[in-house]
């Protein structure tokens, strides 16, 4: 198997992006972390828990429809687990998305109650979204908003200020700029990360990241991999992923001139498949491995 490479990946605006985070805290009920359904594990930022302090917080599964259902279902088990309320969605669809003011309203179910009794029924609910680039916040929050306020691209790094949301009656969302952390102590974290599109594509070798994947993909879901490329998993078995990755691209007809595969193109085929959920719907941090849920 290739070699792990190491990611790193912090731009300076990330650092200011936490200042403002813990600036807004006293202003807000309960933090909404947003997590790629994919990738709960890696998608969640340990650096957050120091800054969210005490904050009642809740878990949000995204793109749940790009995931393994199977998996999702075992995370949401862990997160209860653990005492953490979640809830998995997938903002394409709409799926889920009305489990999210009940959830954080059962999560508050104390505070809500000593407002009732101080006179203060009906006062706003304010909740801050936090989360890694590109899992989604602003599709999140223009879904719940029913508007198109909120920046969205499949890019990491779009969102840069802190933007009020009304998203219903008393019922407020505070959107923040997407925030990694300056180290990867496990080098797989920085590698799913790059492999969803959270870590710009220009810093990274995407060959090298696309054999990984199909690695991964090999050992864990052999079955769509070999139906989406055509690929006979008996034939891969003990390939390395860079020579998966050739054969994609000769199957694919990419290739240069002397009959070279175009291997950047396919990986870059590759990688577009698999944030497209073109390959199938897969998880690539199963529950089982992670106990230490990071929020």
């Amino acid at each position: 198997m290739e070699e792990i490479k190491s990611i790193q990946w912090f731009p300076g605006h990330m650092t200011k992006t936490k200042r403002k985070i813990e600036s807004q805290l006293k202003l807000i009920d309960a933090v909404a972390v947003l997590l790629d359904a994919r990738v709960p594990y890696s998608s969640c930022n340990p650096d957050l828990r120091s800054v969210i302090n005490n904050k009642p917080r809740i878990a949000v599964l995204n793109k749940c429809d790009m995931a393994d259902p199977k998996e999702t279902k075992k995370w949401i088990n862990l997160f209860k687990e653990k005492g953490i309320a979640s809830i998995a969605l997938d903002c394409k669809t709409g799926k889920g998305l009305n489990t999210f003011i009940p959830a954080v309203k059962n999560l508050l179910s104390d505070k809500i109650r000593t407002w009732n009794e101080k006179g203060m029924t009906g006062k706003t609910i304010k909740v801050m979204v936090v989360g890694i680039p590109n899992v989604g916040k602003s599709s999140f929050i223009n879904r719940m908003s029913k508007q198109n306020r909120a920046k969205v691209e499949d890019r990491p790094g779009v969102t840069r200020g802190n933007q009020w949301f009304t998203i219903g009656k008393g019922f407020d969302l505070l959107d923040t700029p997407g925030v990694l952390w300056p180290k990867f102590d496990d080098p797989k974290v920085g590698e799913r990360l790059a492999f969803i599109g959270s870590v710009k594509d220009n810093i990274l070798d995407t060959e090298h990241l696309s054999g990984r994947l199909l690695e991964y993909l090999r050992d864990n879901y052999a079955e769509p991999l070999c139906m989406r490329y055509k690929l006979n998993k008996d034939d891969i078995t003990d390939l390395q992923g860079y020579e998966i990755l050739e054969m994609i691209g000769k199957k694919r007809g990419m290739l240069v001139s002397g009959g070279e595969t175009d291997t950047e193109r396919a990986a870059a085929t590759v990688l577009d498949e698999f944030r497209g959920a073109v390959l199938g719907r897969l998880t690539l941090d199963k529950a089982e491995e992670h106990t230490d849920v990071r929020i």
